[in-house]
């Protein structure tokens, strides 16, 4: 599995050998210990979550609060999506930046992402699955989100399939400026101790 460092620190792309034969294909779509390699420190996991989504769904922006936070990787073993990644830890030099990348099953590769990043996905293909590993258990007194429509981050959704589908949640998510001003974003300093504690 190759792991190489994205545009913005704490984000990973992963991308696995696949050995296909006259059977199908082979692959492994999750290496801790290549991770960890790359990146540094350790991503235990403690749930594993999966979605299904109809094609147009846009999903996130999420993230926890820190600490302690949630690290995910995240797999695409159906369908594809657009995958994003936006630094909103208050204090970064890459704050309110955002990367964007494909994941599907031709490709197979997973995304890791650290504490403090928020997260989102488009689904491109009629129905997209989505396999989570995540550091922490779901506690909703600890997740918050971020408008993944604000025109300030300007991520580009996809604007060929259609109206996206979105929770009423994520809908009417505070954009990052309102998440900053009201004090429910992670801050880098906070952060980069969680990522120390984790070497």
């Amino acid at each position: 599995m190759r792991v190489e460092a994205l545009g913005i620190d704490g984000a990973w792309l992963c991308t696995p050998r696949q050995f296909p034969d006259e059977r199908g294909v082979f692959l492994e779509w999750f290496r801790a210990d290549l991770l960890a390699e790359q990146t540094m420190r350790r991503f235990d996991v403690m749930q594993a979550n999966h979605s299904v989504s109809r094609r147009g769904t846009l999903r996130g922006l999420h993230l926890a609060d820190v600490p302690p936070g949630q690290a995910k990787y995240v797999y695409c073993p159906r369908g594809a999506v657009l995958d994003v990644v936006v630094d909103v830890r208050d204090g970064s030099p890459s704050f309110g930046k955002h990367v964007a990348v494909r994941l599907d099953d031709a490709d197979r590769r997973g995304l890791f992402i650290a504490e403090g990043l928020a997260h989102g996905f488009c689904a491109l293909s009629e129905t997209a699955e989505i396999t989570y590993l995540v550091s922490t258990s779901y506690d909703p007194t600890v997740e918050r989100s971020v408008n993944p429509r604000d025109p300030d981050i300007g991520i580009p959704w996809p604007d060929d399939i259609g109206e996206l589908v979105m929770s009423d949640k994520d809908r009417t998510a505070p954009t990052l400026e309102q998440a900053r001003a009201a004090g429910t974003l992670p801050s880098y300093d906070a952060c980069r101790a969680r990522y120390d504690a984790l070497r």
